[in-house]
């Protein structure tokens, strides 16, 4: 009897000893992982593929080592003239002032153009030419750790608001007269939260597929590789955070949008495979001032200018010609 108690404590030993192990190979391919995912190589190497144009083996190996990143670069500027503009926020951020072609008409406002994860503002550069045609300046920003601005990391919209805050803050002082905030992904999601803790008060915002929260998307690309979420998403989430000096899981634009009172045109591709429709449906709802939802059948989490440039043109149009931003 004594022996099978001895054997039976020497078993639960080593389960303990196995899950302990466990769980500390996971924190450090956590570490890892999260390091890699909000943190920019300085090498060129290329920028990981979509899941879906991975192999097995590619999948194995990005969920082992994390994915490549490569620092935004912007490879293309503004035809035309356009101002340069160095802002000190969090990090000095480089932005580029495009003014309005000349014409009869003066600008009708100004347009502060946030870009997505892992791109920079050159990547705007044709949504900067579909608001000059519409008559409006443009004011377009490289996040920290992308293109012209300093350092190599991203918060995937967290401190990246104070950066909208510093742009829009710089346009006010200039006497800038309505200005209007448009982004996209995270840049959208800067954009909302921008707004919540710091009180912006733009004429209009537009929105392309926001996240719902940190988590969320995290388990979302968990679900694209068609690997559980539990328990690495909430890991990653956890010490991307502890790397980057915040508390990720609050991390949440379904709440932000709570504070959000001012016009807001909405955007989603209903093929999304990074934000869901679900979440998409729970920021509109929080939306508290005129809102309007646009949805594009055949798009997913990309340019809604590759296929559906004249649909787009219109809809930002309608938006910002509409009564309530008058």
């Amino acid at each position: 009897m004594h022996k099978t108690h001895s054997q039976n404590r020497k078993i639960l030993r080593r389960i303990i000893w196995i899950f302990a192990i466990v769980f500390v190979l996971l924190n450090v391919v956590a570490i890892f992982q999260a390091y890699r995912f909000t943190h920019f190589s300085g090498d060129i190497s290329t920028k990981t593929r979509k899941p879906a144009e991975l192999s097995a083996f590619e999948k194995i190996k990005v969920l082992a080592l994390g994915v490549s990143n490569p620092r935004p670069v912007n490879t293309s500027g503004p035809h035309g003239h356009f101002e340069t503009i160095m802002l000190q926020s969090n990090k000095k951020i480089e932005c580029w002032f495009i003014k309005h072609s000349p014409s009869p008409q003066p600008a009708k406002g100004t347009v502060i153009l946030c870009h997505g994860y892992s791109g920079n503002k050159a990547t705007m550069l044709d949504k900067a030419a579909i608001f000059d045609q519409l008559g409006y300046n443009t004011f377009l920003i490289d996040f920290m750790g992308s293109g012209g601005s300093e350092g190599n990391n991203t918060t995937i919209g967290y401190k990246e608001a104070g950066e909208v805050k510093t742009a829009y803050e710089y346009l006010k002082g200039q006497n800038t007269k309505s200005i209007y905030l448009f982004g996209t992904s995270m840049g959208a999601v800067a954009i909302m939260k921008a707004i919540s803790e710091y009180d912006l008060q733009p004429k209009g915002i537009i929105l392309e597929c926001p996240f719902g929260s940190m988590y969320q998307t995290v388990c979302n690309r968990f679900r694209n590789m068609n690997v559980p979420a539990f328990p690495m998403a909430g890991l990653l989430v956890f010490w991307g955070g502890i790397e980057n000096g915040f508390w990720a899981f609050g991390h949440n634009p379904t709440k932000y949008a709570e504070s959000i009172s001012c016009p807001t045109l909405l955007m989603y591709g209903l093929k999304d495979k990074n934000v869901s429709r679900n979440e998409i449906d729970v920021i509109y709802k929080n939306l508290n001032g005129p809102k309007s939802l646009k949805l594009f059948s055949d798009a997913g989490h990309e340019n809604y200018l590759t296929k559906y440039k004249p649909v787009w043109t219109q809809a930002v149009g309608k938006f910002m010609d509409a009564d309530s931003l008058k």
